[in-house]
Formats: structure tokens, C-alpha cells, sequence
């Protein structure tokens, strides 16, 4: 049974930065994609960044490019979501995904699995 533990959440004024972090289980964490979404009030979950299985690949969405930066460590089962130069329009629920099948290729629309969540509030 795949489990997603995301921590890091919490308030921040504008410009400040947090850093999430996704403990993975019940999957071969290495081989599978993992990604990061986020969901504010009345909007709908989005894509706001990818890691490939091998680390080599990296997706960013326009709106947090050169902001964020997502990072794993296969030995921790962990992937990272460092997000800099926070704005009040990056509020949101952040979740992480894994992939729906190992060995992926980076597409957005792979990811089959979340985690619960973690709130991200960001001050003006």
C-alpha cells in the first residue's frame, strides 16, 4: 500500500521561503516519478513540479519556475519541494504524488497516488 507523508506547511510572509519535504512508502521509491501539486480555494488541483525516477528530468510549471526546486534522496525514500520568493498566490494545499508505474517518463498526467496533504500560507 503506497503512503505519502508530506511535512513542511506553515506560514510565511512575502519573499520568505519554505521547504516541503514527502516520505514515500510501499513502493521501490527509486524507480517511480514523483511530483508535487497544489490546490488553493476554489481553484482546481495543479501541476506545479515533476522529478523523473532517475533525477535527471525536471518539470517545472510556468507560475513557480526559477522559484522552486524539487529534489530527491532515493536512500531517504524522499523527495523535496524548496520553494523561494513565496507570494500570497502560492497559498494553497500542497501534495505530493508518485507515479502510476515505474520507470516513467516525466508526464504530468502519470502520477496515480497523493498524500494528504500539507497547507502552505503565504502573507502580505
Amino acid at each position: 500500500q503506497v503512503q505519502l507523508v508530506e511535512s513542511g506547511g506553515g506560514l510565511v510572509q512575502t519573499g520568505g521561503s519554505l521547504r516541503l519535504s514527502c516520505v514515500a512508502s510501499g513502493r521501490s521509491f527509486s524507480i517511480y516519478d514523483m511530483g508535487w501539486f497544489r490546490q488553493a480555494p476554489g481553484k482546481e488541483r495543479e501541476f506545479i513540479s515533476g522529478i523523473d525516477w532517475s533525477g535527471s528530468s525536471l518539470d517545472y510549471a510556468d507560475s513557480v519556475k526559477g522559484r522552486f526546486t524539487i529534489s530527491r534522496d532515493n536512500a531517504k525514500n524522499t523527495v523535496y519541494l524548496q520553494m523561494n520568493s513565496l507570494k500570497p498566490e502560492d497559498t494553497a494545499v500542497y501534495y505530493c504524488a508518485l507515479s502510476s508505474r515505474p520507470y516513467g517518463t516525466g508526464a504530468r498526467s502519470s502520477y496515480a497516488y497523493w498524500g494528504q496533504g500539507t497547507q502552505v500560507t503565504v502573507s502580505s
